[in-house]
C-alpha cells in the first residue's frame, strides 16, 4: 500500500502542487515528509505520521525544520547490507 500512497504523492506534485504555489512553511515540504515517511515507517505509521504533519499544516503554526523520525527498528535487509562480508 505504500507504494500507492507515494505514486498519489508524485501525482500531486505534478498536478496540484504547481497550482497551490511555493507556500509550505516547513522543510522538507509536505509532500517529501510524506514520501519519506512511507517509505521509512511503510502504510500504517507513515500515514500516521503525515497525518500529524498536515495538521500542522495551518497559518498560526512558525514551521521550520520538521524531519521524518528514524525507524525504531532497523529491517533486517538494511542490517543484512550494513554488515561487513565474512572471509573464510
Amino acid at each position: 500500500m505504500s507504494w500507492l500512497a507515494i505514486r498519489l504523492i508524485h501525482f500531486y506534485r505534478l498536478v496540484a502542487s504547481p497550482w497551490v504555489g511555493n507556500q509550505c512553511r516547513f522543510y522538507p515540504t509536505c509532500s517529501h515528509y510524506s514520501e519519506q515517511a512511507f517509505e521509512t515507517h511503510g502504510f500504517c505509521k507513515g500515514g500516521y505520521l503525515t497525518l500529524l504533519r498536515l495538521i500542522k499544516c495551518h497559518p498560526w503554526h512558525p514551521g521550520g525544520l520538521d524531519y521524518v523520525p528514524p525507524a525504531a527498528h532497523p529491517s533486517k535487509t538494511s542490517a543484512a547490507e550494513s554488515k561487513p562480508p565474512q572471509q573464510g
